[in-house]
């Protein structure tokens, strides 16, 4: 099928559970990511920086664009003017960069935090605890140029569609829990960030309101970004 086929039957599928669907753009070209605008998609994600910053600059500046992979601080400068939403803040560090950064470009940058939800050491994310101390922390509350919006999380990659439930189920409770305490007058904190294209269905089904997926509308990536920075 077409990615513009693709993005229509993601639309049927979403369309009655109001879940917005993050066209996983990392690594495929501005002609792909061309035709699925055209097919009416304008929110997509990538993981590199210098690879969003050089998509920016050569497509529709309608797009929402989502950085959904791991962050640096110091690769924060360059997607501050521009990005709308960052799925990844893992740690206070991060967060105080972005703050500063969206300070500088009169913005307040909307962010979600990655919370550690796999079984698998390679996956980045807060835990619980981790979490609970940054809400709770003194450094938080002077953050006036980021809103957190909600949370993240990358379930374990595995074929047990029961330890991704359980996953995801901990991450939705989470939410839950972090609304009340933290963000009961809060109503932008509202979004869930999970499930990608193996994952999405059991995500919306645990309370999802984002979900990320690549292959399924562009099919298997191209081996190398398309990129000519060197952020």
């Amino acid at each position: 099928m077409s990615i513009s086929a693709n993005i229509n039957d993601f639309k049927k599928q979403l369309g009655a559970v109001k879940v917005k669907l993050i066209a996983v753009s990392k690594t495929q070209p501005v002609e792909k990511i061309q035709e699925a605008y055209d097919a009416g998609q304008r929110i997509f994600g990538e993981n590199q920086v210098q690879e969003m910053v050089d998509k920016y600059e050569h497509l529709p500046k309608d797009i929402e664009w989502h950085l959904i992979g791991h962050l640096q601080t110091n690769k924060v400068k360059y997607i501050a003017p521009f990005v709308n939403l960052i799925h990844s803040v893992d740690s206070l560090k991060l967060l105080q960069e972005i703050n500063k950064q969206a300070l500088k470009n009169n913005r307040v940058i909307d962010c979600l935090l990655q919370v550690y939800i796999a079984d698998e050491e390679t996956k980045f994310g807060l835990g619980y605890d981790e979490l609970i101390e940054l809400l709770r922390s003194e450094e938080f509350s002077t953050l006036k140029n980021v809103s957190i919006v909600g949370v993240m999380g990358i379930a374990t990659n595995t074929n047990s569609q029961k330890q991704i439930k359980e996953e995801f189920y901990e991450l939705s409770t989470l939410f839950n829990g972090l609304k009340t305490a933290f963000f009961r007058n809060n109503p932008t904190f509202k979004e869930i960030s999970m499930g990608m294209s193996s994952d999405y269905l059991i995500a919306i089904e645990q309370g999802s309101t984002m979900i990320r997926v690549g292959s399924a509308i562009f099919g298997e990536r191209t081996k190398k970004p398309i990129s000519n920075n060197n952020l």
